[in-house]
């Protein structure tokens, strides 16, 4: 952590449950100031509440759509993690430009900010949602990637330093399904699910968070970031909370029932997170692999990294984990009794 000490960090969208997290995670190194931009002023004030008894965080009011304001904001600073996002897929699907606006635009903001303000790195955070993307939501995040590849082409004299990391589905985050999940069961006695085959790549908020520092500590330039992540059936997953929840609230288990409602606009029956071309390329870590900039036109080299295999990186060729492992790793993260709010 003595990478960030008397540095002076940038959250953009830190009032999300990435950016809390990472804020959190960043106090730890002694930073010499923490940014937080976001537009939620309830959220920001929740946050000032919770860190009172720090003097190095700075609220920040602002729309990463706005480029003025983002370029103020990074003003001064070494380091900023880009977290800002539309992610809900039925909301981006309706409001399609709304998303392009955040996710496209606000990340050329981000970027042109950080080459204007001679950032030392910019790391950006996308989705397993971008591989072939079927949805409005992974053709803004992959158009941003691509955005963030191209940057790395593009700093001129600067030092800037871009890179990306994609994600998986993060248990227990706003909009996630496991909140879902707990509401319906409470409220509903009903679960609905799209497919009860359907796969995804799962990771705990704290593997997310650690993943976005690595990146940031580990970064050469135009690179993604992925990190090794369980699969889980959706069967399981509905199975597991609604076990759980019926004795929490000594509801009957048979009292719950499951609705399959069929694959919403845009939605896939599994996700992949590197494709066999990005493979082909691909660097090994024991915990994550490293997609480097082709454009570059250069080998980056990593401590305790090799080869990756050439294969697609599918949540369809990945065996998913069992109920037992995944009932202990939702209890390990204390996700039934975690507050969703």
């Amino acid at each position: 952590m003595n990478f960030f000490r008397d540095k002076k960090i940038l959250i953009i969208g830190g009032t999300g449950t990435i950016g809390k997290s990472l804020l959190q995670t960043v106090l730890m190194g002694c930073p010499e100031v923490v940014r937080i931009l976001s537009r939620d002023e309830h959220k920001q004030f929740e946050l000032q509440q919770r860190y009172t008894e720090y003097d190095n965080i700075r609220y920040l009011i602002g729309d990463v759509r706005d480029p003025d304001r983002v370029n103020r904001a990074m003003h001064g600073i070494d380091y900023v993690f880009h977290v800002a996002a539309m992610k809900h897929v039925p909301s981006c699907e309706y409001n399609p430009f709304e998303a392009v606006q955040t996710n496209i635009i606000g990340t050329q903001n981000v970027i042109q900010a950080s080459l204007n303000n001679a950032v030392k790195k910019t790391i950006f955070t996308s989705t397993d949602k971008a591989i072939a993307p079927t949805n409005t939501y992974g053709a803004s995040k992959l158009m941003a990637e691509r955005l963030i590849a191209s940057a790395q082409n593009q700093t001129g004299p600067r030092d800037t330093v871009f890179a990306a990391v994609r994600f998986g589905n993060v248990m227990g985050s706003r909009g996630s399904v496991i909140p879902l999940f707990k509401w319906q069961i409470s409220n509903k006695r009903e679960v609905t699910v799209t497919d009860l085959a359907m796969t995804r790549f799962m990771m705990t908020l704290k593997e997310a968070t650690n993943l976005t520092v690595e990146a940031m500590i580990r970064a050469l330039g135009g690179e993604v970031f992925v990190l090794k992540m369980p699969v889980i059936k959706l069967k399981d997953l509905a199975d597991v909370i609604i076990k759980e929840m019926a004795e929490k609230h000594q509801i009957p288990f048979n009292d719950v029932t499951i609705k399959e409602i069929g694959l919403r606009p845009g939605e896939k029956m599994f996700e992949e997170l590197m494709t066999i071309e990005e493979a082909n390329n691909a660097i090994e870590l024991p915990d994550m692999f490293v997609i480097p900039n082709h454009f570059l036109g250069k080998h980056l080299e990593y401590d305790g990294g090799r080869p990756a295999q050439q294969a697609s990186y599918s949540s369809h060729n990945v065996n998913p984990i069992g109920r037992a492992e995944l009932e202990d790793m939702l209890h390990e993260n204390d996700l039934f009794n975690h507050d969703d709010s």
